[in-house]
């Protein structure tokens, strides 16, 4: 099922309002936004200057940086009895990053979640149990209002208390589950040890996850769980941008579909800002088209992919972008190598011994860069066997050194060790920052 008509719009008739929307927008924050007036009139660039969607690369870039330095509401277009809503990220690396919503903002919002919700194959037969934490993340919240939208019967159980988010899913029957895909294996591993099977014993059919990039390995660990019929897809967006809403996956699984009458993606090579061609691999950028309080221009996500323009077999006409493959701040540079966390779980999960949950932590000894890698056991019984255990680790960093063309030091730990994760997995600990 297809929600709006714009999902099916030519290309010619998504860049006509793209063109317009842009024009408005720039006129908008050069007036309204001291800083992109300083930024434009620095780069010399009026908004009369935008006569096409290629004229757009002229224009600078918004980092995330510039919504801290003009904490709180410094990047906003409206006076602040216009907003009905705001968000914050949670400031644990300095100043939070505050958005903000007015009155159509809001149901843009709704709408535009409405969209994914229904290309993930939600309708309003669902039940769907919203396993993000409520509050200032923009995740719980726009997923509640989208699905809620569709007709769809919504609990918000948030995060936590795992047992009695399955309890509501077996006596509530929830259909449908929002939650981070790290989660999702998390309850089902609850699930299985409180003798309840997923599979048989649960009604859920199908996962909308988000918060946390999701590799193809991590939907097979999640389809051996939840059965092969189980309907996993994951969709796109931040907070800066408007929440969840800015892409999203259909059951083809190739590529998440843009919201491209409101937002427009380009992707850029990261270290020199020059605008990348269709189907190149380099970090996003996302200019906000429609947003009425925060409408960012040219706002760098650091998160890479690529741009699909194809149309899909589903009847969408609208730009694919490639599932996140990392991000350019998560990237670990290790004795000159880069590494992406995203790898090292593609091969992980290629080994059915080990389980899908595991734990990176860099160092640096004797002033050279060290990487450990924990992983679970699938069966604790191996714990009782070196040889065993010494060919598995053998067999796995052989793998990873294919990949990585890096060595690492990998420690087998027993099942159900390492930590659980509600919302956003946190892999990576990386000891030469501290």
């Amino acid at each position: 099922m297809i929600w709006a008509k714009e999902e099916t719009l030519s290309r010619n008739e998504i860049e006509k309002i793209q063109l317009e929307r842009l024009k408005a927008t720039v006129k908008r924050v050069y007036e309204k936004v001291p800083l992109y007036r300083e930024k434009m009139d620095k780069a010399n660039i009026k908004p009369s200057d935008i006569k096409s969607l290629d004229d757009l690369k002229k224009l600078p870039f918004t980092y995330k940086q510039d919504l801290r330095d003009t904490y709180p509401f410094g990047m906003f277009t409206v006076p602040q009895k216009e907003l009905v809503r705001v968000h914050a990220s949670s400031g644990t690396t300095g100043k939070p990053t505050v958005v903000g919503y007015t009155k159509n903002d809001l149901k843009t919002w709704t709408e535009l979640v409405s969209r994914l919700a229904v290309a993930g194959g939600a309708s309003d037969e669902d039940i769907a149990q919203i396993c993000f934490g409520y509050g200032m993340f923009t995740g719980a919240l726009g997923l509640h209002y989208g699905l809620e939208n569709i007709g769809a019967t919504v609990l918000p159980t948030s995060t936590g208390n795992t047992q009695k988010q399955i309890l509501y899913m077996k006596d509530f029957g929830t259909t449908l589950l929002v939650a981070t895909p790290s989660y999702a294996l998390h309850i089902a591993e609850v699930a299985l040890s409180m003798g309840i099977d997923p599979k048989t014993d649960l009604n859920v059919k199908i996962g909308l996850f988000g918060s946390e990039g999701m590799t193809e390995s991590m939907r097979e660990e999640v389809y051996k769980l939840w059965g092969k019929d189980f309907l996993c897809t994951q969709n796109y967006g931040m907070s800066e941008l408007i929440g969840p809403g800015v892409s999203g996956e259909c059951p083809e699984l190739c590529g998440m579909h843009i919201n491209e009458d409101h937002f427009i993606a380009e992707v850029i090579d990261p270290q020199t800002g020059e605008v990348l061609p269709a189907g190149e691999k380099g970090e996003l950028v996302v200019t906000c088209l429609t947003k009425e309080a925060l409408p960012l221009i040219r706002y760098r996500t650091k998160d890479i992919t690529r741009l699909m323009y194809e149309p899909c077999k589903c009847g969408r006409t609208t730009a694919r972008m490639e599932n996140i493959s990392g991000r350019a701040d998560d990237m670990l540079k290790i004795r000159g190598v880069n590494v992406f966390p995203s790898q090292i779980e593609e091969v992980l999960l290629q080994i059915e011994e080990i389980g899908p949950h595991y734990e990176i932590i860099v160092d640096r000894k004797n002033h050279l860069d060290t990487m450990e890698i924990k992983v679970e056991l699938i069966d604790d019984s191996l714990l009782e066997s070196y040889s065993a255990l010494e060919n598995l680790e053998k067999k796995i960093r052989g793998n990873l050194k294919t990949v990585l063309g890096l060595a690492s030091t990998i420690k087998l730990v027993a099942p159900k060790t390492l930590p659980r994760f509600e919302g956003k997995a946190k892999r990576v600990t990386d000891l030469r920052k501290l």
